[in-house]
């Protein structure tokens, strides 16, 4: 006689064993999308919830970067540091509140694995719960979590990792753009009904692009119907990533990452990212242009002991040719274009798309288009005379 079959271990499993009677959700009220022009201005609406500040707010957040970049480490991460009510990125506090993580491509064993890691003998937060299988979104997918949301009116986050586990086939007949925006809707509607954080994780293409925007796998129906991207790009220099973020309800910006190889986490470096993909010396000089407008090649090469004043000069001509500082006609650098103007008139013409600086280095995994336009004028004996 055969055995029973296993019944799958999905969303409607959770949670396992003898439960109390629940008790019944609050009611919600439909959300009102109709008013009068005076009628919306006269509304005063709360400010958005974030499950990360600054970085992930209620709403749909994709989060897209390429194979083996760390997108999981750094989603369940995420996931430890809002259930626990700790620090996103060892440096952003985070309330705390219950978080779903679908770990839709591991299996238990490789969670606790990763868990243990990133816990580092600190003690698991109840408020994280794992599910390894759950029906796509059209076959039952959205009524699972919404179940889940249900038994959880203080959610602040639900992970899907990956996104294609869940957004299920295809309606016929319509375009890829419009199939693409569909499956993003499913997550959209629940965001917004409950008004909590839904993370996808994604995929990037294989062709690297200016635009991180343009790099997220799919039609731009993906992006679109989202409320912010995330796309997690490997970096040069002490940052072994970069985070671009952008979104409705989210300001653009860039976040330099390091990952922390013993612990699983990543780690959010300090000052601009721009700090941090670069050569030690250019970096360096940045910082030192920064705090100090105006300054002249050898005020910086007295500030950087170990560093000739020669090597300065010529690093601070490069950078300025590659649009990193600006100099004025006297032999001033400064960091930008306007904190230069307040002290002359005269103004360079730079380019709007600097070249990736010659004293970058290749890492592993780099693609050889990632790489284009590394080399320079300079021999590569020059170049690395710029870092002692």
């Amino acid at each position: 006689m055969s055995a029973s079959p296993i019944p799958p271990l999905h969303l409607y499993s959770v949670p396992s064993g003898p439960q109390p009677a629940p008790a019944a959700p609050p009611a919600r009220e439909r959300p009102r999308t109709a008013w009068t022009a005076d009628q919306l201005m006269a509304t005063e609406f709360p400010e958005p919830k974030w499950a990360v500040p600054g970085i992930i707010a209620e709403g749909v957040t994709l989060l897209a970067g390429p194979p083996k970049v760390g997108k999981s480490w750094l989603s369940l991460g995420l996931g430890l540091s809002v259930a626990a009510g700790g620090q996103a990125f060892d440096s952003m506090p985070v309330d705390g509140g219950p978080v779903l993580y679908l770990a839709l491509e591991d299996t238990p064993r490789r969670l606790k694995t990763r868990m243990g890691k990133l816990l580092g003998g600190q003690k698991a937060p109840a408020d994280l719960t794992l599910v390894t299988e759950c029906p796509p979104f059209p076959q039952g997918g959205s009524e699972a979590i919404a179940q889940w949301l249900e038994r959880n009116p203080d959610a602040r986050m639900v992970v899907i990792d990956v996104f294609a586990k869940m957004r299920g086939q295809a309606p016929q007949g319509v375009s890829a753009y419009d199939a693409d925006y569909v499956s993003v809707g499913y997550a959209k509607r629940l965001a917004d009904h409950y008004g909590i954080a839904v993370v996808l994780v994604h995929h990037v293409r294989k062709m690297a692009s200016e635009d991180f925007l343009t790099e997220v796998s799919g039609t731009n129906g993906i992006a679109g119907a989202a409320d912010a991207t995330l796309v997690l790009k490997r970096a040069r220099g002490q940052a072994d990533g970069i985070l671009h973020v952008t979104g409705r309800d989210v300001n653009e910006a860039e976040y330099a990452l390091q990952f922390q190889e013993a612990s699983g986490a990543w780690h959010l470096l300090d000052g601009p990212a721009s700090d941090h993909t670069v050569g030690d010396t250019r970096a360096a000089i940045l910082r030192y242009v920064r705090a100090n407008p105006g300054a002249r090649p050898r005020d910086i090469a007295e500030a950087l002991p170990g560093t000739d004043a020669d090597t300065v000069r010529r690093t601070c001509s490069r950078m300025a040719a590659d649009g990193q500082v600006t100099k004025d006609g006297s032999g001033r650098y400064y960091p930008d274009t306007d904190a230069r103007t307040q002290t002359t008139p005269e103004v360079s013409q730079l380019s709007d798309c600097p070249v990736t600086p010659p004293d970058q280095q290749e890492l592993p995994g780099q693609s050889e288009q990632e790489l284009s336009g590394l080399s320079g004028p300079e021999s590569p004996e020059a170049r690395l005379r710029e870092t002692p």
